[in-house]
């Protein structure tokens, strides 16, 4: 369970990533709403307990657990459609006693360990049908649950199997087959999607498309986004300083909703400019990266698994929250990594990171 490790091998550089772009969220949050600021503090103190206690961990030894943790995640995913708490007509969250957390945070973690270990033990087999049709059926249940109530972390779910399987060593003949298959049924599906009857995404869903798309006649659908594009450009280079009370502020006014969660990389930008901005984004990427390059020395197939698996949580995530921010993509409703309130999303990053940063203490040995 827990090893002696050659702490040279310990990255601190990762740490400090880490918690470097958690103070920044911490900031531009308590700037957002001033209210959440010590609760955001509360949850960084939680996270770098758990990223501490499970980079001492041995990851094997979580691998040997998967299949419970598989069933408990379905069990919690199913309790939250049938009693979970809502906001904005979409129940995400569980209540058990005081401790309020959404499930399908956790579920992107679960699914990153439990892939890991499956395809590691059938590594071998990765290209044959019936190890795919399996891992295919595994991981829809859990996307299926998710589907339910949060159509974006579906999305990035998914990617993080997808990467999962690629990195596992999938044949380039089945990825080409696939994408032959794929990326036609998908122009089929967004033709019948802009059709004025269809049943196959929900209403709200529809006008966030359209919106995105013609923000000329769905202005009420296009508002958030269009103020969003506003608040970053006006930040300029340096910003107009946190916890401003600029008139000109778009924040101040009120014209952004979810500010401190979906939307926070627009107060980052307004408030510390293109400088604050781009900060976020290489620490971002510089995470991810680091993720990458621990995989890379990882003893086992499970080890680079695990890291690959986070490196694209956090890089699929940051890249559709700041993509929906900017406009580049429709509002997904999808929290940036570090940065935004979320004490469910931060904590268990950090469970993610202390994983990876086990994997890091035991090294490939040449």
């Amino acid at each position: 369970m827990f090893k002696m490790y050659s702490f040279r091998n310990y990255r601190i550089r990762l740490c400090l990533y880490v918690i470097a772009i958690t103070v920044i969220g911490i900031l531009v949050v308590g700037s957002a709403r001033n209210s959440l600021q010590d609760r955001q503090i509360l949850g960084m103190g939680l996270g770098i307990g758990c990223m501490l206690v499970l980079s001492l961990f041995d990851y094997s030894f979580l691998l040997k657990l998967v299949w419970p943790m598989y069933f408990a995640n379905i069990g919690l995913l199913v309790a939250v459609i049938l009693k979970g708490t809502s906001s904005h007509g979409q129940s995400r969250w569980l209540e058990i006693g005081s401790l309020q957390f959404q499930p399908s945070e956790l579920s992107k973690i679960v699914v990153i360990l439990f892939f890991s270990a499956f395809f590691m033990r059938y590594q071998e087999q990765i290209n044959t049908f019936r190890a795919l049709a399996v891992s295919a059926v595994l991981a829809a249940v859990p996307l299926g649950l998710v589907l339910q109530s949060d159509l974006s972390t579906t999305i990035v779910t998914t990617l993080i199997f997808i990467t999962l399987l690629f990195v596992a060593g999938i044949s380039y003949k089945i990825i080409g087959g696939a994408a032959a298959v794929i990326l036609p049924a998908f122009l089929v599906v967004l033709y019948l999607i802009m059709q004025p009857d269809q049943e196959i995404i929900k209403g709200y869903q529809l006008r966030r498309i359209l919106a995105w798309r013609y923000p000329q006649k769905y202005p009420d659908d296009a508002y958030q986004q269009q103020n969003s594009i506003m608040a970053i450009g006006s930040g300029q280079l340096w910003g107009k300083g946190l916890n401003n009370d600029n008139f000109d502020s778009v924040k101040n006014g009120n014209f952004i909703s979810e500010p401190h969660t979906d939307f926070i990389f627009s107060v980052a930008g307004e408030e510390l400019g293109f400088v604050g901005a781009a900060a976020i984004i290489i620490l971002l990427m510089l995470i991810a990266l680091e993720c990458v390059f621990i995989g890379r020395k990882a003893k086992d197939l499970a080890g680079r698994l695990i890291c690959c698996g986070m490196a694209a949580l956090v890089g699929f995530q940051s890249f559709v929250n700041i993509s929906v921010t900017t406009g580049l993509l429709p509002n997904t409703g999808l929290t940036l990594p570090f940065v935004s309130y979320g004490l469910t999303s931060l904590v268990t990053l950090y469970i993610g990171i202390g994983i990876v940063l086990n994997v890091g203490l035991q090294p490939k040995k040449y």
